[in-house]
């Protein structure tokens, strides 16, 4: 392996005792893939066997804690005991190449299905209309009564306690990307007059009370080191919506909340700036700063070849995630490890699309999203 790229497969250690082989991560990307039931699909297993040797540590596409709160067609499920057998399922695959393995848990929110919800109802922090995306519609969702916010915690904290009898060695809650979590600290999709909405502590109140609520089941349940991640979006392009300086804080109390890390999702780790960025710094480089080594910090976004991640680690990144490259390249750590980088492929080929193991409602999602992905013959 060329030496360049040494720092990118040091071992990591977590604080809770749990010890990575490298700092290269498999990003939680959803597959499109379960069974109509929302079991996990025999595909959906080959599809991260093949692609688990080598990283140092498996996230898997996010679950949903509750049947209303579904973001994406054919999305396991995890909202119910009669889907822990599903989930360990899931678990024994990703764990297969020996690294630890993460289950990601979320609540769609205001992004969630309605042609897959109870009734078609959507709910959210407030009803704010939201923009059509390229997989959920535009609605207007019902907000949430206290009652149900207060379902909505203990969901995640039932959906935790599933991931730990599964089998997982940790879970990650999804609070980026516009999901109901998001949606509550949000200063432009929470518009509430509660205790759970209008300012700052009060739009914290929700995320850190699952938090909290999932960090109670683990103590209960686990009977060994079980990691807990954050994944955030840095800011929103809405006027009036999340920005840095709320994340800052949303980070401060994370920290004091005592996750083991912090992951941020970014379009490009190396490159994407804050929305009212006024200066030459990268999200990546302006959380890295405030963070100051308190708590590991995971980034992912169009890191593809190893000069990335290794770009990424030497600004000071703990654990870098990769996604997309690895759909191309099921085999991406032993090419850098052999020193065959310029074997990485940046495109799919259709003629090998067999090899890959994609499984099929996947590879038709690619083919149909334009430019998500380059394709070739």
């Amino acid at each position: 392996m060329n030496t360049k790229y040494n720092n990118s497969f040091e071992p990591f250690a977590f604080e809770n005792g749990i010890t990575l082989r490298n700092r290269v991560v498999m990003a939680p990307m959803t597959t499109w893939s379960s069974n109509d039931d929302y079991t996990i699909s025999d595909e959906e297993v080959k599809y991260y066997k093949k692609r688990v040797n080598g990283v140092g540590l498996v996230i898997t596409g996010c679950t949903h804690v509750q049947r209303n709160g579904i973001g994406f067609t054919n999305e396991f499920a995890a909202y119910d005991d009669k889907f822990i057998p599903s989930l360990r399922k899931l678990a024994d695959a990703a764990k297969s190449g020996g690294a630890p393995a993460i289950l990601q848990i979320f609540h769609a929110g205001n992004k969630a299905l309605p042609s897959l919800t109870p009734d078609g109802e959507v709910v959210s922090s407030s009803a704010v209309e939201t923009e059509a995306t390229g997989f959920a519609p535009s609605v207007l969702p019902r907000e949430l009564s206290h009652d149900e916010i207060m379902e909505v915690i203990h969901a995640f904290g039932d959906t935790t306690r599933r991931a730990i009898e599964a089998g997982f060695d940790g879970v990650e809650v999804h609070g980026a990307h516009g999901f109901l979590l998001q949606n509550f600290f949000s200063p432009f999709f929470n518009r509430r007059e509660d205790e759970w909405g209008g300012s700052l502590e009060n739009r914290l109140r929700f995320p850190l009370a699952v938090v909290q609520e999932m960090k109670n089941v683990i103590k209960k349940h686990a009977t060994k080191p079980f990691i807990f991640g954050y994944r955030i979006s840095p800011d929103e392009h809405e006027e009036g919506g999340l920005r840095m300086k709320d994340t800052y804080e949303l980070i401060n109390r994370l920290i004091e909340a005592d996750v083991d890390y912090v992951h941020a999702s970014l379009a490009n780790a190396l490159s994407s700036k804050p929305v009212d960025s006024k200066d030459e710094k990268t999200y990546l480089e302006l959380i890295v700063e405030h963070v100051n080594g308190r708590v590991p910090v995971m980034a992912a976004g169009s890191m593809v070849t190893p000069d990335d991640v290794s770009t990424a680690v030497d600004k000071g990144l703990s654990l870098a995630a990769i996604g997309h490259t690895l759909i191309m390249n099921p085999d991406w750590v032993e090419k850098v490890q052999t020193g065959k980088e310029a074997e990485i492929e940046t495109a799919i080929k259709t003629s090998k699309v067999s090899e890959l193991e994609l499984p099929e409602k996947l590879w038709n999602i690619i083919q149909a999203s334009g430019p998500w992905f380059k394709i070739e013959e």
